[in-house]
């Protein structure tokens, strides 16, 4: 830990047991990260699969095929091929506002199912599309999908798991998209090497299992304590309260969670109410760190891992194969996260993993533009195994740190009345860059070429500096009590902490 810039951390621990309803609830719940993490996976493979290309990218095939006709770097810069990944992101951008709605007025549970149907729907599309347009609206219809689950799946993870072990389950749902990435990748090994063409097909359609997991399981789980009492049904409210932390006296929680709701109660505007100076800490902090995440770098390389190694000049079979090994490291690595986030703490994983992520992209920039040039490749069998070290090392480090955490902070840090608007902007903020990143990285390793990782170094460099500083500690300490245990004791933010929000300012306070 850096002295002098975490939080003191601490505070009341409510009494409550692990119970069999917490953990299966939140395993049914957090399968929701499967189909996100299966679609992040798919799109790369499917991108690269010269029978997919041939029926809707011809021009992308033809560059393929001939690679001297473009470079190494720009065989798949192609709008419409970004486009067929981005969308997504676009959509779920849009229906995150929706979604806000719905958790705060519907339930956790109900936003959910919604989630799982909107997926099951884009699946349809997506297997059976004839044409782009089809293509399109699948993917438009999956990523209503990610808007909705992304809202809900992390405040319901946060909000029913006991604080001692809050961090864990919380990663539950970050642990499951990277699962969802290795089985991805494992498919689209599989399915490239049958031979009737309709590979790509049997990929986008078996989105549908874990689409159905999330709707069964949306079912199947019981509504938060806090958005129960939110919703005024304060005796059901209590009762599950009781039921998962498996003891009688739950009144010191459920009397804090009750006020907390009176006080989000009185919000009018929950979105007004985010930019009040109370509130500035959180917001600023969940804005930055979603931006960070995606500027790593990490979406651009598992979006187009297929493509990216096919670039490094390894052979189609090679390619998905080395993915797969991406997408083993990837989960294996998170549950370092899932050990220790509740140990070691949040910063101390942010940190390692800035310094190690910066190093990985140093070394793979430095090897690419030292061997592989627009029209040859020199790369060899050494360096193209090192290279793929390195790019493990880089998604190690991101699967322990920024990935699931830039998830959980945000979860964990907003106020009562601040938490379903605050994470509406957490998940929009998200889904806007993972569509610039989406649909920008092949045109930018086309024009950058292997300056793209130099890029993304810079990023990483900048985000463990604003670490150091900015980020505060938050384990073990309950959710409801984050601006007296955390805010309040930061050497920065405290400063928004004062208890006059509402009354003029001095000019230091603005």
């Amino acid at each position: 830990m850096a002295g002098g810039f975490g939080a003191a951390t601490g505070g009341t621990e409510f009494e409550a047991r692990i119970t069999p309803l917490v953990i299966i609830s939140c395993i049914m719940a957090a399968s929701g990260g499967l189909m996100f993490g299966y679609d992040v996976g798919i799109s790369g493979g499917v991108t690269s699969m010269p029978e997919f290309l041939k029926e809707f990218f011809p021009t992308v095939y033809k560059n393929q095929q001939d690679p001297g006709l473009t470079g190494n770097y720009c065989k798949y810069d192609n709008q419409g091929l970004q486009l067929f990944t981005s969308s997504l992101y676009l959509a779920a951008l849009l229906a995150t506002f929706f979604a806000s709605y719905t958790t705060k007025t519907l339930g956790r549970k109900m936003t959910m199912l919604i989630a799982g149907i909107l997926f099951l729907a884009g699946t349809a599309f997506n297997a059976a599309a004839l044409n782009l347009a089809m293509l399109i609206v699948g993917r438009l219809l999956l990523g209503c999908g990610v808007g909705f689950a992304n809202q809900a799946i992390p405040l319901f993870l946060s909000e029913i798991a006991p604080t001692r072990i809050r961090g864990a389950l919380n990663i539950l749902f970050q642990l499951n998209i990277t699962i969802g990435i290795l089985v991805a990748n494992l498919i689209n090994y599989g399915t490239s090497k049958l031979t009737n063409g309709y590979g790509w097909r049997i990929s986008l359609g078996l989105a549908g299992i874990p689409a159905l997991l999330l709707t069964v399981g949306s079912l199947i789980v019981v509504d938060t304590p806090n958005s129960l009492i939110s919703r005024g049904k304060l005796d059901e409210g209590k009762e599950i309260l009781r039921r998962i932390r498996g003891v009688d006296n739950v009144d010191p929680e459920y009397l804090e969670i009750v006020e907390a709701s009176r006080a989000a109660a009185e919000v009018k505007n929950p979105f007004q109410n985010l930019l009040k100076r109370r509130n500035r800490p959180s917001l600023v902090i969940a804005i930055v760190m979603q931006i960070f995440q995606q500027f790593t770098g990490i979406n651009a390389i598992m979006f187009y891992a297929p493509v990216l190694f096919q670039t490094l000049g390894f052979k189609s079979d090679a390619s998905l194969y080395s993915s797969v090994i991406t997408g083993l490291v990837n989960v294996l690595s998170t549950l370092v996260s899932v050990a220790f986030v509740d140990k070691a703490g949040r910063r101390m994983l942010l940190i390692e993993a800035g310094v190690q992520m910066f190093l990985s992209q140093m070394g793979v920039a430095i090897v690419m533009g030292l061997k592989v040039k627009d029209h040859s490749n020199n790369l060899g069998h050494g360096l193209g195994i090192l290279v793929l070290i390195l790019v493990c090392s880089f998604v190690a480090s991101f699967a322990w740190s920024w990935g699931p955490l830039g998830w959980l902070i945000p979860s964990e840090t907003f106020a009562a009345e601040a938490r379903s608007a605050g994470q509406s902007v957490v998940v929009s903020t998200n889904m806007l860059f993972t569509f610039v990143i989406a649909q920008a990285f092949l045109s930018m390793l086309c024009h950058m070429k292997f300056g793209i990782f130099f890029f993304f170094s810079a990023w990483v460099f900048v985000m463990t500096i604003f670490t150091i500083f900015f980020i505060p500690e938050t384990k073990n300490t309950p959710i409801d009590e984050m601006n007296d245990r955390v805010w309040k004791k930061h050497w920065y933010w405290q400063r928004y902490m004062d208890d006059f929000e509402d009354g003029p300012k001095s000019k230091d306070q603005v």
